[in-house]
């Protein structure tokens, strides 16, 4: 008698699907590496050996268009059940191929009262202009995020300040250490600039906010007679380089600077870097 048939099923992959959600994962992340589509099927056989499927432009082409449709989703999704008691805010740019102009992305990220950083949203925006913050935030707020965050962490970029006051008035101000530093450092000559930046980070990771403000004259006297631009760019902003000292101590690390997110954004700006495509 013939032999009944037995079909193969496959405990990795799902009926008819010829990869893995991880390789599907793996792929966004091998291009944000600096791997152009093209090198995709090369790059794959290192990893996985010579029978790696082959990516044919049509299934690269229906990756994208699955990734632009989460996209989407991510971008309209409910923030009403979750809130934030920080966030950060800077303006990434990328100068991707030959445009004359860099590309300007305006990010958010949020902590959650459990401590967990989240990305709240992110859109091309016309440099760092109050307009483009404006429509960042407010959409934010519409989408669920209506109580205000304690505290925004940026950088001196006065667009964001002046629409958060309008989207979120209750919300402090922290300003960024790191380019605070830039900016006072810019009004040194560069054979003091290793001692000056000693000086500021004195200021900015005193144990306390007495402390802080101590350092801040002692800066004053020291640089005051000679560099009076450089000792005026850093105190006028004292209140809201000294922020921080008013949330619990083991938050102060992450609240002194924007730099979560120039973290979270590394690989894009290494994408943009090597290869010249965004």
């Amino acid at each position: 008698p013939p032999e009944k048939k037995v079909r193969f099923t496959s405990n990795i992959l799902p009926r008819w699907a010829r990869r893995s959600r991880s390789l599907d994962a793996l792929l966004p992340v091998l291009y944000l590496r600096g791997v152009s589509t093209g090198d995709f099927q090369e790059a794959l056989a290192a990893l996985l050996g010579a029978d790696a499927p082959n990516l044919s432009p049509s299934a690269i082409a229906r990756l994208t268009a699955s990734w632009q449709d989460e996209y989407a989703r991510w971008q309209h999704r409910d923030l009403s059940a979750r809130s934030h008691v920080y966030i950060w805010a800077d303006g990434v740019y990328l100068q991707a191929r030959m445009e004359p102009q860099a590309e300007c992305m305006l990010v958010i990220i949020g902590a959650t009262p459990e401590g967990k950083k989240e990305l709240l949203g992110f859109q091309v925006g016309v440099r760092e202009s109050a307009q483009s913050w404006r429509e960042l935030l407010v959409d934010l707020k519409a989408r669920g995020l209506a109580v205000p965050p304690e505290l925004a962490v940026g950088d001196g970029a006065l667009g964001f300040w002046k629409a958060m006051d309008e989207v979120f008035p209750g919300t402090r101000h922290q300003r960024c250490w790191f380019h605070k530093a830039a900016n006072v450092l810019n009004h040194f000559p560069k054979s003091m600039q290793p001692a000056v930046t000693a000086d500021l980070r004195e200021i900015s990771h005193a144990e306390t906010r007495a402390a802080a403000l101590a350092a801040i004259e002692t800066f004053r006297e020291k640089y005051v007679a000679k560099y009076e631009r450089g000792v005026a760019c850093l105190t006028k902003d004292t209140e809201a380089l000294l922020a921080f000292y008013d949330f619990p101590a083991e938050h102060w690390d992450h609240l002194r600077t924007s730099n979560p997110i120039e973290s979270v954004f590394a690989t894009v700006r290494h994408r943009t870097v090597r290869t010249k495509g965004a």
